[in-house]
């Protein structure tokens, strides 16, 4: 699959909702800034730390960023916003 294949496919998502989305994930909120939110996972390996900024539809590209940042596929996007 090519990288603009998967772009295409990704939803359209705005930054809170996404941020509900990681908060399945285990991402917290730890700070807000202006128009941006940063969340953070602790693992036993490591630390994950991403800004979301929060408008009310974020670009592909941002969203694939954001994704890379936090190890999420497209496929755990997809399970995590069916989720309840």
């Amino acid at each position: 699959m090519h990288e603009g294949d998967f772009l295409a496919k990704l939803p359209i998502l705005s930054g809170k909702k996404l941020i509900k989305i990681l908060s399945r994930k285990g991402f917290e909120v730890v700070g807000i800034k202006g128009s941006h939110a940063r969340l953070k996972k602790k693992t036993n390996e490591e630390v994950i730390v991403t800004v979301i900024p929060l408008h009310k539809k974020l670009d592909v590209g941002t969203l694939w960023g954001i994704l890379k940042q936090t190890k999420t596929s497209r496929e755990e996007l997809e399970k995590l916003e069916r989720k309840k």
